[in-house]
């Protein structure tokens, strides 16, 4: 009889060192024989660390402007000096025009400005450092974004749905339904859920210490019944996983470690696929119906805005649009066709059938 849930996953435990771990990554294969395009980029991206960026960060300006170093590799351009405006322009012309090669859809508008900004601030570093005398990105016009609808929030019917999934007769189910629990009741980001510690957690205060974008920490309430499962995870389920006494990570792996970001993202993925709720999502689903349900609930959105980590209050008002339910209910109490047939004038409205004025 096969085994699952934590019987399956404890053969990890005994694993080599050596095996867990892929292998090292192939080299890039890009020119950095002198001052080159990627040579440079790589001391654009030290500079990045310098500046105490995160590694995240520059790891996706790394991805942007990888796609760049590629097109212009193809094209035999590998120094900065070779590049020019009308160069960037067929540039963007290129990433306008482009397929993904799985699924044959194109760049969204949001991909293609990402890249084009990073191109820009790369050779405006150049600029500033005098390895360039002028940046040919400097003027190049970038695509409006979209004004795109939020995605549809979970009823809470569905999210209670998914979080009902976890089988929590097993060790990893109940720190399953913990985490799921705690991303609803919070609305923090699949990364910041992987990147908290044990000492993160206040429980007297029922609140989380939260490790956001940029460095920047913010302080989430806990809510009864989410902070229930976390606590009963702690003293269940944590200890049968740890297996370096100095992990500092409040969620372990079937490995005992902290959760790789896109490992626990398709894990929750999972679970919503499993609800069945017609539509494939990710975490930022969850965050987004915790915000949502709170607005229709009466919070404040300047609260949510503190809540979700939010510089500005125009990034929380896409999360929290108005919803359909508050539209609705606003609606039909406020516009006069829906009111009762008693109350509306009914003295101008011909009967069907009836003929115009006569003449």
């Amino acid at each position: 009889m096969s085994k699952t849930g934590y019987h399956a996953v404890r053969w990890m435990r005994e694993r080599p060192e050596d095996r867990r771990g892929g292998q090292a990554k192939p080299d890039d294969g890009f020119i950095r024989g002198g001052p080159t395009l990627a040579a440079r980029t790589d001391e654009y991206l030290e500079w990045l660390r310098m500046q105490n960026r995160t590694p995240a960060a520059v790891a996706g300006r790394w991805e942007e402007l990888k796609t760049f170093l590629r097109w212009a590799e193809e094209r035999g351009l590998r120094y900065p000096s070779e590049i020019s405006r009308p160069m960037l322009e067929s540039y963007q012309r290129h990433l306008w025009r482009y397929r993904r090669p799985k699924c044959g859809k194109p760049l969204g508008v949001s991909t293609q400005r990402a890249k084009l900004i990073a191109v820009r601030q790369y050779f405006g570093w150049l600029c500033r450092r005098r390895m360039l005398e002028a940046n040919p990105a400097a003027d190049l016009e970038l695509p409006r974004p979209e004004k795109r609808l939020p995605i549809e929030s979970l009823s809470i019917a569905e999210m209670e749905r998914i979080l009902a999934l976890p089988d929590v007769g097993d060790p990893l189910g109940v720190r399953d339904r913990s985490m799921l629990e705690l991303l609803y009741s919070t609305g923090i980001r699949r990364a910041e859920l992987a990147r908290l510690d044990l000492c993160d957690l206040y429980r007297d205060r029922r609140v989380l210490r939260v490790h956001g974008k940029g460095r920047k920490e913010r302080v989430a309430p806990v809510g009864v019944r989410a902070l229930g499962w976390v606590i009963r995870y702690l003293d269940e389920v944590r200890p049968l996983l740890l297996i370096d006494p100095g992990e500092p990570a409040l969620f372990l792996s079937g490995y005992g470690r902290r959760f790789n970001v896109e490992a626990l993202g398709r894990k929750i993925g999972d679970y919503i696929e499993k609800a069945r709720i017609g539509r494939r999502a990710g975490a930022h689903l969850i965050r987004h119906t915790c915000a949502t349900h709170l607005l229709e609930g009466g919070a404040d959105i300047r609260y949510i805005q503190q809540l979700l980590g939010h510089e500005k209050l125009e990034t929380t008002a896409i999360y929290t649009e108005v919803s359909i339910v508050q539209l609705q209910a606003v609606h039909a109490r406020c516009h006069p066709a829906e009111r009762p047939t008693e109350t509306r004038d009914l003295s101008a409205v011909a009967p069907l059938g009836a003929g115009g004025p006569e003449k």
